[in-house]
């Protein structure tokens, strides 16, 4: 029984790690159907984490902090289809720059708002999104393996976990059974065509660049009023940059993307829950290395185990109208 505890709390730990990397996967993944290369999804969590508590905090609604992350998220998108899809710049360069400014933003305006070195005052209450309980989590706790399973690995989550995880169906029909999401992934293929048949190519890049604020905005919204009790200094942590690699793993399908997620968010929670424990014939392994390993390992496989993987023939190219 020991041993599938330990196997439920990892478990448990692989999906509540796994849900910033999913919405941010999401989120480069409508972007990137339309044609539109997005570095920036790290900037935009980061900057919607600070939103996100920083609003939690002044009102004590966990809803507003959620709102403000994603407005935060979407103005900051904005910036990025401006910079793009408006003026055709370098989409490299437009997300690189959007990760930057977050990232020194934040602590600029934290450090100016609360005087706690870049930090937000710490969320409790009604500030934060709670773990929900299901229906009779409870009282089948002790059953074996199955009680565990239900009361910690799908019950026991806030409420973000359950959206993050239903966006990925939502994605699939919208991406594979709506109008919208047929001309997305057409003109992230061939935006001439979709020009000549009279749809606007700016419009629904546009309209691909607020997705991925949204879904980003809400990833913020979970590290800082979620997941965690407040905002700190660059807590994102190259999530930004694990999602798109995952996107590229998944190679630009959702369903593959929420796998791809939950095996990185797998690395992860290991990484954190093996530190400092002895292994066979090796001894302690510093904790810097186990810290290390999941994006050692996300190299690996990227570099290994996917095969080639194929852009949008579009992505990354501005698109400038024939006369």
């Amino acid at each position: 029984m020991e041993l599938i505890d330990v196997l439920v709390q990892l478990v448990g730990a692989t999906i509540r790690v796994s849900v910033p990397l999913l919405l941010a996967c999401l989120a480069g993944l409508y972007s990137e159907r339309a044609g539109i290369f997005d570095i920036g999804l790290e900037g935009k969590m980061l900057a919607g984490a600070f939103a996100g508590a920083s609003a939690a905090a002044v009102t004590g609604s966990a809803w507003i902090g959620l709102a403000a992350a994603i407005l935060t998220a979407v103005c900051f998108g904005l910036v990025h289809g401006f910079a793009s899809i408006t003026h055709r710049g370098n989409q490299i360069v437009s997300g690189v720059a959007i990760n930057f400014i977050a990232a020194g933003s934040t602590i600029i305006l934290g450090q100016a708002w609360f005087q706690q070195g870049g930090r937000t005052p710490s969320l409790s209450g009604d500030a934060r999104f709670q773990a929900i309980t299901l229906p009779g989590a409870d009282a089948v706790h002790d059953v074996p393996v199955i009680g565990p399973i239900y009361a910690e690995v799908i019950s026991g989550h806030s409420l973000l976990v359950y959206v993050a995880f239903l966006m990925v169906p939502f994605t699939w029909w919208v991406l594979f059974r709506t109008r919208f999401g047929l001309r997305l992934r057409a003109v992230g293929e061939n935006p001439a065509a979709v020009d000549t048949a009279g749809i606007s190519v700016t419009w629904l890049r546009y309209r691909a660049v607020l997705c991925t604020g949204v879904l980003t905005g809400i990833a913020g919204a979970y590290l800082s009023v979620a997941q965690n009790a407040g905002f700190v200094k660059d807590m994102t942590a190259g999530k930004g940059f694990i999602a798109l690699a995952a996107l590229i793993f998944a190679k630009w399908k959702p369903v593959p993307a929420m796998f791809a997620c939950l095996l990185f968010g797998f690395l992860e929670a290991a990484s954190i829950r093996f530190q400092g424990m002895p292994w066979p014939f090796i001894g302690k392994v510093p904790v810097q290395l186990m810290q290390a390993l999941p994006y050692i390992l996300t190299v690996i496989l990227l570099a290994g185990f996917i095969g080639k993987a194929i852009p949008p023939r579009a992505g990354g190219v501005p698109y400038v109208k024939e006369r």
